[in-house]
């Protein structure tokens, strides 16, 4: 017996949670993946909503210590992470168009990459500072929707910026760019020591340790090595897949400089200002 994708049938009990209306809207609309890393997440999750059209873009392969917190398995270590997601998302719906970019962000492609999607989720890394502002300033400037989230120890944050909104990344975080830079070019360590500096009142305690640890310990060019847990992902995931929804749905949400956060460590979610 040959089974046969239908996605009226996939989508079917997501009735009485996702409209008619809305539904088309996520069926129509191209999602940017810029880092598929714990983006492999939003992305699945996005996929059983029912979006069926992707961008992934990520130059890395998956690694052994991927697999605690990432949508991927031991047969895909050593695969772009790119790839490995492509099939993950095919295997939910063979009938989905991804176009999978190995490739890092740099700021000579991150315009023409946003210029293929209605809706672009990054995933906040520092370590290639110049690269994630170009994307957020090519999202603004092209009036594209972007979502941006971070890994919180056993919960996340969740960032929206709506299309035409006038405001970046890059604009929240001019002031600690501009700290940093002070005695030089800015380092990423120091422009993420800033952010988390401002706002660490309002994270768990733990959290606030292993970040400072991570820090204490990085050096430019080389992977993150804070650690992360398998609930940070699938919080970011539901977090930012619900605020997507909920865009589409016309709903009210908000929007940065405010940053959504849950924590099941103390479970309570509240809203951040990232500007202090």
């Amino acid at each position: 017996m040959t089974l046969k994708f239908d996605y009226d049938t996939f989508v079917t009990r997501n009735s009485g949670y996702v409209s008619a209306e809305t539904q088309a809207r996520i069926r129509q609309k191209t999602l940017l993946i810029a880092g598929c890393g714990i983006g492999s997440s939003v992305a699945v999750c996005a996929a059983r909503l029912g979006f069926e059209k992707f961008v992934l873009v990520d130059g890395d392969v998956v690694d052994p210590h991927n697999l605690n917190r990432q949508f991927y398995e031991f047969a895909d270590i050593g695969k772009p992470k790119v790839e490995g997601l492509k099939d993950k998302i095919l295997r939910i719906n063979p009938d989905a168009s991804v176009e999978a970019i190995q490739a890092y962000l740099t700021p000579a492609n991150t315009d023409g990459i946003v210029a293929k999607a209605d809706i672009v989720f990054d995933t906040v890394d520092f370590l290639d500072l110049e690269a994630i502002l170009s994307l957020h300033t090519s999202a603004k400037n092209r009036n594209v929707e972007l979502f941006t989230a971070l890994s919180i120890g056993f919960g996340a944050g969740v960032l929206y910026f709506p299309a035409g909104s006038g405001a970046s990344l890059a604009d929240l975080v001019a002031g600690d760019v501009a700290s940093a830079s002070a005695g030089g070019e800015a380092h990423y360590t120091n422009v993420f020591a800033s952010v988390i500096q401002r706002i660490g009142e309002h994270l768990d305690a733990q959290v606030v340790e292993q970040i400072a640890k991570a820090l204490t310990i990085m050096e430019n060019g080389k992977p993150c090595p804070a650690s992360q847990v398998a609930v940070g992902s699938f919080t970011i995931a539901a977090l930012a897949v619900s605020m997507i929804h909920d865009v589409l749905d016309g709903r009210s949400v908000p929007t940065a400089p405010h940053m959504v956060v849950h924590s099941f460590r103390n479970h309570v979610t509240k809203l951040i200002n990232l500007l202090g």
